[in-house]
């Protein structure tokens, strides 16, 4: 723990809150002991000895407050996962995580865009967008579009294509990802004749500074026979992968249909003061870590 660190994260934590406030975004605290996590493979929330689970995102919870009225939501928060833990993974970590209804993942990538400019004074790294298609087919040599490996889409993005991001260097969204990668997203629709992206991709970027990863966005899947199937699918994965099994969310299947369209992000607050004070590990910039 480093004491000026902490300090700077104050700070940031602030500046944020003076952000979204400033926008009419509202602030909202959803539980953090949950009883029906997101069905997402190799992320794992730990078991409460009382019932549930501690949550490893609060993005179920948020999307019902959609459903129920609210238009810009925000929530600063503790999340948890097991089995995470090094210099840039903590079991217990904090995260920032905003929705806008009738917006898309470009809207939320122009939020990200102005609150980095608003925490940045200067020296801000200049910010592009790369596809995930491209990365593949240009630093790992293949196309998860014609042959989907999860297997390898997840070591070629962890052994070749972030260390390839890290070396570009400043700010890159890594823009729509394989439909097997983002069981939360919507769908691009289907493009004119011999137009990217193609059908199959998914309205999800992840933002990445100086190869750090910070942010996770889609355009939300609103419709809940599709998101009923997905999540059915990601159930069996994780059953396959021995990892445990979570109770189906009934409320928030049910609340899809009143959402209309959205879109949200999940924002690693941890991460973030990372790279904004040039922080080494992220048990620098935590209290007790």
């Amino acid at each position: 723990m480093n004491l000026d660190f902490i300090s700077r994260r104050a700070e940031i934590v602030k500046g944020i809150r003076t952000f979204f406030d400033g926008r009419g975004f509202l602030e909202v605290e959803t539980p953090v002991r949950i009883a029906a996590p997101a069905p997402e493979c190799h992320i794992d929330c730990p078991p409460v000895a009382t019932g549930g689970f501690l949550r490893a995102s609060p993005e179920l919870q948020m999307k019902k407050l959609l459903a129920a009225g609210l238009g810009k939501i925000y929530q600063i928060g503790p999340c948890f996962r097991d089995g995470e833990k090094g210099s840039r993974h903590s079991p217990e970590f904090t995260m920032i995580e905003w929705y806008r209804r009738n917006a898309d993942y470009l809207d939320i990538a122009r939020d990200l865009e102005s609150l980095l400019a608003a925490l940045v004074a200067s020296h801000r790294p200049p910010i592009i967008r790369l596809s995930v298609r491209d990365a593949y087919r240009d630093y790992a040599g293949w196309d998860p579009w014609t042959e989907f490996d999860q297997d390898r889409f997840d070591f070629d993005m962890a052994t070749t294509i972030e260390p390839k991001l890290k070396e570009i260097g400043g700010g890159i969204f890594l823009m729509d990802y394989p439909v097997q990668a983002a069981s939360l997203a919507k769908l691009h629709t289907p493009p004119a004749a011999g137009r990217r992206p193609p059908a199959t991709s998914a309205q999800r970027w992840e933002f990445y500074w100086n190869g750090m990863e910070l942010a996770n966005c889609f355009t939300e899947l609103c419709d809940e026979d599709e998101q009923r199937r997905r999540f059915a699918v990601s159930r069996e994965e994780r059953k396959a992968l021995g990892e445990a099994d979570y109770p189906p969310d009934e409320e928030f299947f049910s609340s899809l249909g009143r959402i209309g369209s959205a879109a949200g992000v999940a924002l690693g607050v941890d991460r973030l003061v990372m790279v904004l004070t040039g922080a080494g590990d992220i048990s620098s910039v935590r209290v007790g870590e």
